[in-house]
């Protein structure tokens, strides 16, 4: 699930980041349109489909806590994903690992030593990167921002499902107030109404893309340890803008990066057997 996520995902990612060096969308747009379909999808799923809807009140102070991270991290993350490379971007965000891996153990959860060993490949990747000028500068400080904070938000996603919530609904009005947050700024800031592009034709599989990756990934989290789902998420994610970042958007240091990947699918195929 998590390996089909991140095709769909790079898909939408690459296309829409492309769009915006090319100013044909704002950069509102590109995080509007990454979640407007996911949102319903998921609607769709929830209500007609598994008539799994499912809110609980309580889960309101965690919930309302997730929603502030998340508004935050939205405007962070479309910035760290446009201003960087893919491939940085991918590598940097391998760092929420280890710091997912600190609190599936304060939430009880135990570990394999082959898992211990599979998330240390990955931290080693991450060195031998940085010691090779593997990554580049710019929009390293916002993709490591992005990492870190992408630890509470699925901290709190994975405590939300697991005790509160369905998946279904726990995601879809997430992505509601993520949708809601993005069209306003991009009202008050450029006078652009996002709603209008949601069918055109050219964006459609940039929005479609994301939305199929944002319910495959969401899914995920209900089978394993929010550390196993991210550890699969993040390689997968460097092995494809590995691909669309030497393809795509001619990147350089290609040599050093599939090393690096390389030692990440080890890290992969450790965590999961």
């Amino acid at each position: 699930m998590v390996a089909l996520g991140q095709i769909f995902a790079e898909t939408s990612i690459s296309f829409g980041k492309s769009e915006v060096k090319k100013k044909e969308e704002s950069i509102y747009a590109f995080g509007f349109l990454q979640a407007i379909w996911s949102a319903i999808f998921l609607l769709v799923i929830g209500i007609f489909i598994r008539d799994n809807f499912v809110f609980t009140l309580a889960s309101l102070p965690t919930f309302l806590s997730r929603a502030g991270i998340e508004m935050v991290l939205v405007f962070i993350s479309i910035h760290a994903i446009i201003e960087a490379e893919r491939s940085t971007f991918a590598f940097i965000h391998t760092l929420t690992i280890p710091l997912l891996l600190v609190v599936d153990t304060y939430l009880g959860y135990s570990f394999t030593t082959k898992q211990l060993l599979g998330i240390s490949a990955i931290v080693i990747a991450f060195i031998f990167l940085l010691l090779n000028h593997g990554l580049s500068k710019k929009g390293k400080i916002l993709s490591l921002a992005s990492s870190v904070m992408a630890v509470g938000t699925i901290s709190l996603y994975k405590y939300n499902i697991t005790h509160f919530n369905s998946v279904e609904a726990e995601q879809a009005l997430m992505l509601i107030i993520v949708i809601l947050t993005l069209a306003i700024a991009a009202w008050f800031k450029n006078r652009e109404n996002l709603f209008k592009e949601i069918l055109e034709p050219k964006f459609f599989l940039q929005s479609a893309s994301s939305g199929v990756a944002h319910v495959l990934v969401s899914f995920a989290y209900l089978f394993a340890q929010a550390s196993i789902i991210v550890t699969a998420k993040r390689s997968f994610e460097i092995l494809l803008s590995l691909v669309s970042g030497k393809s795509y958007f001619h990147e350089k240091h290609i040599l050093i990066k599939i090393v690096a990947s390389a030692i990440i699918v080890v890290g992969l195929i450790l965590l999961t057997t």
